[in-house]
């Protein structure tokens, strides 16, 4: 197996500060305090892969996009494509100087079209050897990216994604960095499936408009996940009966961290305040304290007693780690959980999921739970 490997250096950086994703937003991530995401779960997938396929083939592009972290995980890469021009006695290009043309031109050499230029052939497999699969890190931008390349090029080479973005609606992607790995090294088929992005600017205004990008060959695996699907059904009644057990905490100091979504959207409205549609809001004692918050103007207000409000996200099952990164660790351990989400949506899922950045955190997480689905209605649900 030969695995072209790249890396977005920036996808995700503005979850966690509010931004609802990073296209065209780094500058302002980066003001507002935003650290790097994609390069741990990158470090987490190639350290997975060294150990369930050690004799894989690796290309890889020039820092920052992957190849210190492909070296460091112990592969040689066979190939470096270097997208900038660079010199060797240059330095690396700083993360934030990385954009989708990067991303095109070395997919592109991954495949074979784009020539010898700018690569360095240093393993022992053949450099110019096409891949057998381009292995990317990042969101729906970079998997839009990757597919549009490969599209251009003429190519079949299937595609895998490894979830770093804020928005993750594409059915490219494996569950976590270390599944990706495993899809990576044990796949035998592949299928066409979608890739999907959002308007950014609609989704930072409430309103979610996914588009189909693009149409890519992917591995077959029960860990890759669906696309986004919109939830169906009502849920008056389970919004009321959960407003209504809110509304018997105030005076007590309660803190309610209340996350995005339509499902504890309609509980925000029956609290009586409108909800941010993507954003989290923290409710205490009959009033909001913050809306749309970040991660760490929520970790501020968080007090003693502190109680999450989460809902699966579409038809993925994710309860945390796709499209609300703002509910980070740090927030996560400091509350109690409680899910809710209509029978509709349970319906179409076969378990919850987690993929928080913390696989000690996700493990604590994992088992059977409690779902709200009505007023006074439960259903038993495994996080997986």
């Amino acid at each position: 197996m030969h695995v072209g490997f790249v890396l977005n250096p920036v996808a995700g950086m503005g979850g966690r500060v509010g931004l609802k994703g990073t296209d065209g937003k780094v500058a302002e991530a980066i003001a507002r305090g935003a650290e790097p995401r994609a390069p741990d779960r990158a470090r987490r997938a190639l350290e997975r892969l060294a150990v369930v396929a050690p004799d894989t083939t690796v290309s890889t592009a020039a820092d920052p996009m992957g190849e210190r972290l492909v070296r460091a995980a112990g592969f040689d890469p066979a190939r470096v494509v270097d997208p900038f021009g660079s010199s060797e006695s240059a330095d690396p290009p700083a993360p934030t100087a990385t954009t989708a043309e990067h991303t095109a031109r070395v997919v592109e050499a991954f495949v074979g079209a784009g020539g010898d230029a700018g690569a360095d052939g240093d393993g022992g497999a053949d450099s110019s050897a096409p891949v057998d699969l381009v292995l990317f890190v990042g969101g729906d931008g970079t998997a839009t990216d990757v597919a549009s390349a490969l599209e251009r090029a003429g190519a079949s080479v299937p595609m895998l994604g490894v979830p770093a973005g804020v928005k993750v609606y594409s059915s490219v992607f494996a569950v976590s960095p270390e599944d990706a790995a495993e899809i990576a090294a044990t796949f035998s088929r592949t299928e066409r499936r979608e890739v999907m992005d959002i308007d950014e600017d609609a989704y930072r205004e409430g309103e979610v408009r996914p588009e189909l990008r693009a149409v890519a060959h992917v591995p077959v695996a029960d860990d890759l996940q669906s696309s986004k699907q919109t939830a169906s059904g009502t849920v008056e009644s389970l919004a009321e009966g959960v407003a209504d057990d809110i509304r018997e905490r105030e005076g007590e100091g309660v803190t309610f961290v209340l996350g995005p979504g339509s499902t504890v959207g309609a509980i925000k409205a029956a609290l009586g305040f409108e909800p941010s549609p993507i954003g989290v809001d923290v409710w205490r004692d009959g009033e909001v304290i913050v809306r749309d918050g970040t991660e760490a103007e929520i970790l501020a207000a968080l007090d003693e007693e502190n109680v999450i409000v989460v809902s699966p996200i579409g038809g993925q099952g994710f309860v945390f780690g796709r499209g609300n990164p703002q509910l980070s660790p740090a927030v996560i351990r400091q509350c109690d959980v409680r899910i809710v989400a209509s029978r509709a949506k349970l319906d179409d899922v076969r378990a919850l999921r987690v993929d928080t950045d913390d696989p000690d955190l996700d493990a604590e997480l994992s088992g059977w739970v409690r779902v709200r689905v009505g007023k006074f209605e439960t259903r038993m649900m495994k996080i997986v």
